[in-house]
This record gives C-alpha cells, sequence and structure tokens, in this order.
C-alpha cells in the first residue's frame, strides 16, 4: 500500500510533508507519523482495511470520549474510508513524549513512582465511563472468555508451570466475577503504551484493544510486563489509582485475573509471537514467585515497597 495515496484522500493532511511509519507494537494496523513542517510530527495516521470500518470507528469514537473528560491522550482528529483503496483511518493530534517502557529504566526510583501514580489517576478517569447498557454482565463474558482459552490451553500441547495449582486457585475465586461493575477498559495499559516527558507522565495512547468491563481487570499487564520494566511504576500505579489505601478485595480479583490471563497468554504467544514463548514462560514463573504459587494475592513486589 502507498501511503501517500492514502494522504490525498485525507482532507486534514493536506499539508503533511513528509510521512514515517512507526514498527512498534504488536496491532495490525498501519501507524505513521504526519508532518507539516519541521521536526517535530503534527498527526498520527492509523490505517486498517476497510472491512474493519465499523470497529475502528467505535475505537475513535471511545478514544473521542476519553479525551472529553480530560484524559490524557491524543486528541482525535478525524476518521474516514477510502474504500478505492480498502482502507479506513484515524487521524489523532501528535503528543510529544518518549516511549515510558524504554525511559522508565533510565528515572530515578522517585521519578519511576511518580509517573505510576500519576498514570494510575489517569486510568481510574478512564474508568468513570459506563459500559453501554446492552453490554454483556462481566462474570458471563469473562468466565466465556476463560473458558475458550482453556479450550485452546489443553490443545496447545504447551503445560504450564504449577498449572494444576493455578486452576484450583481459578476455580475457587471465580464466584468473585458476579457483580463486578462495567466500565472503559484501556485493556493494554502498561509502558509501551504511555509517553513520558523531562521525566514525567504525559499520555496514554494505542486504544485498539479498548473493552468494556470490570476496571480492575486494567491492572493485570502489571503482573505481565510493568512490574519487569518497573517496580516503583507499577506501585505507583496501584498507589494513584486508590489514592493509598488499596482495597483487600482489589488483591483478590488482581490474582485471579493474573492467574487466568495465564492459558490465554500461552495461547496468544504460540499463535502470534511463538519465538518469544521461553521469554513468555519466564514471566510465568516470575508472576508465580511474585504471588508465592497463589498462596498469596498481594504480589511481593508490592509488600516490599520499593519506591522509597
Amino acid at each position: 500500500m502507498n501511503i501517500d495515496e492514502v494522504i490525498e484522500h485525507i482532507p486534514q493532511l493536506r499539508k503533511a510533508t513528509a510521512v514515517s511509519q512507526i514498527h512498534k507494537g504488536f496491532s495490525y494496523d498501519g501507524k505513521y507519523l504526519v508532518y507539516e513542517d519541521g521536526d517535530r510530527p503534527a498527526y498520527v495516521l492509523r490505517t486498517a482495511t476497510y472491512n474493519q470500518s465499523e470497529s475502528k470507528r467505535r475505537e475513535f469514537e471511545a478514544v473521542g470520549l476519553i479525551h472529553g473528560l480530560g484524559v490524557r491522550t491524543s486528541e482525535p482528529i478525524a476518521f474516514g474510508m477510502i474504500e478505492v483503496l480498502d482502507r479506513c483511518y484515524m487521524v489523532l493530534r501528535y503528543v510529544e513524549g518518549l516511549d515510558a517502557l524504554e525511559e522508565l529504566p533510565r528515572m530515578t526510583v522517585d521519578q519511576q513512582y511518580r509517573v505510576g501514580a500519576e498514570a494510575g489517576r489517569e486510568l481510574l478517569m478512564m474508568h468513570e465511563v459506563e459500559a453501554p447498557e446492552d453490554t454483556e454482565a462481566w462474570a458471563t463474558h469473562r468466565a466465556a472468555k476463560h473458558k475458550r482459552h482453556m479450550e485452546e490451553y489443553f490443545r496447545c500441547g504447551v503445560k504450564a508451570p504449577e498449572e494444576e495449582a493455578i486452576i484450583a486457585f481459578v476455580e475457587k475465586h471465580l464466584p468473585l466475577l458476579e457483580g463486578r461493575p462495567n466500565r472503559f477498559q484501556h485493556d493494554d495499559f502498561h509502558p509501551a503504551n504511555l509517553l513520558v516527558h523531562h521525566g514525567a507522565y504525559v499520555a496514554a495512547i494505542d486504544f485498539n484493544r479498548y473493552d468494556w468491563g470490570d476496571p480492575y481487570h486494567d491492572f493485570v499487564k502489571i503482573a505481565y510486563f510493568s512490574r519487569e520494566v518497573s517496580i516503583p511504576f507499577s506501585i505507583g500505579q496501584i498507589d494513584g489509582y486508590f489514592d493509598g489505601n488499596v482495597p483487600a478485595h482489589f488483591w483478590q480479583l488482581y490474582a485471579l485475573y493474573a492467574a487466568m490471563t495465564i492459558f490465554g497468554t500461552i495461547t496468544w504467544t504460540l499463535k502470534v509471537v511463538p519465538e518469544q514463548l521461553d521469554s513468555m514462560m519466564d514471566r510465568i514463573r516470575i508472576l508465580l514467585d511474585d504471588h508465592t504459587h497463589f498462596e498469596s494475592v498481594v504480589p511481593s513486589w508490592y509488600k516490599q515497597g520499593e519506591h522509597r
């Protein structure tokens, strides 16, 4: 696909002088930085196939909803479809900042914690948005998804460490799903999708996996990715979200979601990035150690409080 052809069909980008492709992430979307003059990009352009137009329109509207609440993210500028090129697109205003995944390890412990705390407060704002009325009950939705993941897992030929203990923990705690709220979920909230600038939190980006459900489920990426990048950030995210008063039932649900995610994580890795299976299994072993093989719902890294 010639990106210049796409840009010719987008009125908002008629002043574009240069375009560079973004190669980071696992999304199948095309992602581009669009320049109008100078070295600083003006917009981010995301493209997808025409048959994804409706889902991408909903994503664009969701970003608009979140941005309208005052959540720091890219301002949505335009959405459109280009049937002749088999493409739909969204234009977002560029936010200046650096990838928190790369920047956090270069910061002081206090800076990492403060970025996490600010991220937690921003996440709380996102979670104020109620799901549409016709959204399936979270307990029904998540239990069905877990069942599908388990069926795929048992067919995949890879065995999780401590499989029996994980399954027993999940089955014992599944009733906790009942009555949980249905709210907006970023669903991929971790440092690779956050921006920092001059040592401070700037914005959350990449809402292409957004969903509706229990807001506490948005913390599951801490267990697999964020704590690997920065424990002070991870502690800060939780403290910032709860203003330092973390309820006991949060930890029960956090541990449940972390355990449930193990099986889907294994099958997803096999399908999408099989070459990363060993590193993902290492993450699962670390998760098991963090929770003493799920004898503890509060992870050891939070108990140790490595941020002061």
